[in-house]
């Protein structure tokens, strides 16, 4: 009887489990969370009294004056805006938060002893210059803290955060000022905008060192990252016409339909927002610029329908959808296309453009409402909006030109319609 043969070795090596994917870099970190203390305290300090200072100043100065108060913030705002990177690449992270906290909350104060028109004027282009400087510092200190693979994941966090403290503080602004008084207004404005400046020396200190050249006229001459600015400008300036006009197109319908579609438009863009930066991250944010056109443009459409209270409520759903995912996807795509050391420049774009849009949409609105009403305003509005496709990648064109036609048509038959009735 033979002894069976000794096994031979095998010639292949043992099979290697699968390698484990790699774990996805976290967003939350200890300096992250620091910085979404300076969130809260920019968002509350510029929101609680915005609706507040105008009222406190008519009393005594009139509705000019009341007027031309939140006019300053927002004008100045846009100003400083362009000119905050100089700053934050000269002093740094720390300096320009410190400093824009304390613009933005510390001249709160002066309101408590005064509401002449000029120190109120001069208090708002102090504040308006204050959180310029905040946003352009802490949007560009936002984006180096969080990883590169999920950034838009991060942005979008941090907008949560930023945008619930605006959806609370600007009603408690009303609320507070008038069980407390406006004093406690302009001193909780002053402590809560103040206090974040404590974690401030706990933040990176200064952004990578920018060459020669590496500015805002650098960033507006690279359309790659001016394209995606004026997208977000169009969808933002249909934010500006649909907070301002929807109370005053809607008058003679229910009266919950206005603050309804209000809320309908914050609360989609917050949930969109978040979706975006979540989608985005892991298949591309340059195409969600499209789909971002299209439901900002076919929501205020439908708000234009104004005598239809379903219309106005499901297209402000729909616009918030829209414009939540601009506000991510423009954002994330211009800093992904820049490298660090042009991270300020890149946030300042980009808020300029909200700025600017806002104010603008708001601004030509006023002026074509009273020849055409507000439904046709609105609907020219949305065409208009529609355009910024074209800037889009190539597959958004002829969906553009389609809406556009649709568009003229409609405003056309109204417009006929108004004449003729």
């Amino acid at each position: 009887m033979t002894a069976p043969a000794p096994a031979r070795p095998s010639a292949r090596p043992p099979a290697r489990p699968p390698a484990r994917p790699s774990a996805r870099p976290p967003i939350v970190t200890g300096p992250f969370v620091l910085r979404l203390f300076t969130v809260v305290g920019s968002s509350i300090g510029f929101f609680l009294p915005f609706a507040v200072v105008p009222e406190y100043v008519e009393r005594s100065a009139g509705a000019a004056v009341a007027g031309a108060a939140n006019a300053a913030l927002l004008v100045t705002t846009v100003a400083v805006e362009l000119a905050a990177p100089a700053l934050v690449a000269r002093f740094g992270y720390r300096w320009a938060l410190g400093l824009g906290l304390l613009a933005l909350g510390g001249p709160a104060l002066v309101l408590l002893a005064t509401s002449g028109a000029w120190a109120v004027l001069a208090v708002s282009v102090v504040r308006g210059a204050g959180f310029a400087v905040t946003v352009v510092a802490g949007g560009a200190l936002t984006a180096e803290l969080v990883p590169a693979a999920r950034r838009g994941e991060g942005l979008a966090l941090a907008g949560l955060v930023s945008g619930g403290c605006a959806l609370l503080a600007l009603p408690a602004g009303s609320w507070l000022a008038g069980t407390a008084g406006y004093g406690a207004v302009f001193a909780a404005t002053a402590v809560l905008s103040v206090l974040p400046v404590l974690t401030v020396p706990f933040l990176p200190g200064r952004p990578p060192a920018a060459p020669r050249g590496a500015g805002v006229l650098a960033g507006l001459r690279a359309p790659r990252l001016t394209r995606p600015a004026m997208i977000f400008a169009a969808s933002a300036a249909g934010t500006g016409v649909l907070c301002t006009f929807v109370p005053l197109a809607v008058r003679g319908g229910p009266a919950w339909l206005a603050p309804a579609a209000l809320l309908a438009q914050s609360a989609a863009a917050t949930l969109a927002k978040w979706a975006a930066g979540r989608s985005g991250d892991r298949r591309g944010h340059e195409r969600l610029l499209l789909p971002g056109v299209v439901l900002s443009a076919v929501g205020l459409a439908a708000v234009s329908l104004t005598g239809w209270s379903a219309c106005v409520l499901a297209g402000a759903a729909v616009f918030g959808a829209g414009f939540g995912i601009l506000q991510n996807a423009t954002l994330t795509l211009m800093y992904d296309r820049a490298r660090p050391e042009m991270f300020s420049t890149v946030s300042a774009l980009w808020n300029a453009a909200y700025d600017g849009g806002m104010a603008a949409g708001a601004f030509a609105v006023g002026l074509l409402a009273p020849l055409t009403g507000y439904p046709v305003a609105l609907l020219v509005t949305a065409g208009l909006m529609a355009t910024a496709a074209l800037l889009a990648p190539p597959d958004g064109r002829a969906t553009a030109a389609r809406f556009i036609a649709l568009v003229v048509t409609s405003a056309s038959v109204r417009r006929r319609a108004r004449t003729t009735g």
